[in-house]
């Protein structure tokens, strides 16, 4: 990222003991150091965890962490799950994970499974990753004579809707759902059709995981069917999600839900390499 009014230098004029000055530098900035430890601690968990839990394990003053813990969650990316007390990841940690899946490598890795999966069915094929509460489209594979979609790369779908947002979402833990989608007002329609209430979304998307894949039918647009299977990355996070889409009754749902979930498995030991 550049900074703003920063003077770049050329890698040339760094000097070769740079590394000698690295502990000096990170103690010239130790709240960022701290910061970045306690994002990083979070993303490697599988659920919110105590902030006390946080200070023993990086070995850090509790009166810092939950300094550090406010001020991230003002800038929305933790968040403070009261009942629990507890801390989690908040939706601007997934903006940073979609900024990263933007900058081509899921992309690039993704283009060929999808194209090789569209191919494979005759039907239209897609990878999404989260963005907030939505879905955004990186790759699109139209498949010839079909009907027309609109999900074409860079558009922005509410993720409770479609079938990718759906596996995305039975991935992430109860609390992170929570955040995402506390009440119906959180819930966007398209046909009139979908979860209107956080209670029915927590029983869709325990039948998607009790299933093995997500399925959606006429609530992105009407006619139209889509599965789809979420892509993890190495500590189990959902990182991305495969679907297919058709025209509703041209196809065979199993069929199409298998095939999908083996090429979210190819991604995932791509990505793993």
């Amino acid at each position: 990222m550049a900074g703003g009014g920063g003077v770049c230098h050329p890698v040339s004029v760094i000097p070769d003991n740079a590394s000698a000055h690295e502990g000096r530098r990170s103690a010239q900035v130790p709240a960022a150091d701290q910061t970045l430890r306690i994002l990083s601690h979070l993303a490697g968990r599988p659920a919110p965890v105590a902030a006390s839990a946080i200070a023993r394990e990086l070995a850090l003053p509790r009166s810092t962490v939950y300094h550090l813990l406010h001020t991230l969650a003002a800038h929305g990316f933790v968040l403070h799950v009261k009942e629990e007390q507890r801390w989690g990841l908040g939706t601007a940690a997934f903006e940073l994970a979609s900024g990263y899946a933007r900058q081509q490598p899921l992309a690039r890795l993704g283009r060929p499974v999808v194209a090789g999966l569209s191919d494979r069915l005759g039907e239209s094929a897609h990878l999404a990753v989260m963005s907030g509460s939505d879905v955004l489209y990186i790759v699109e594979e139209r498949a010839p004579r079909r009907t027309a979609l609109i999900t074409d790369v860079g558009v922005r779908l509410p993720a409770h809707l479609t079938a990718s947002g759906r596996a995305m979402l039975a991935a992430l833990p109860r609390e992170q759902v929570r955040a995402l989608f506390p009440n119906a007002a959180a819930f966007a329609h398209r046909t009139g059709r979908g979860p209107r209430r956080p209670a029915e979304l927590r029983e869709l998307l325990r039948e998607v995981r009790e299933r093995g894949y997500a399925r959606e039918d006429g609530e992105v647009a009407d006619g139209l069917r889509s599965v789809g299977a979420v892509v993890r990355d190495r500590a189990n996070w959902p990182l991305a999600a495969v679907a297919v889409t058709w025209a509703g009754g041209e196809a065979d749902e199993g069929e199409l839900a298998a095939a999908v979930r083996e090429s979210a498995a190819l991604l995932e030991r791509r990505l793993a390499r």
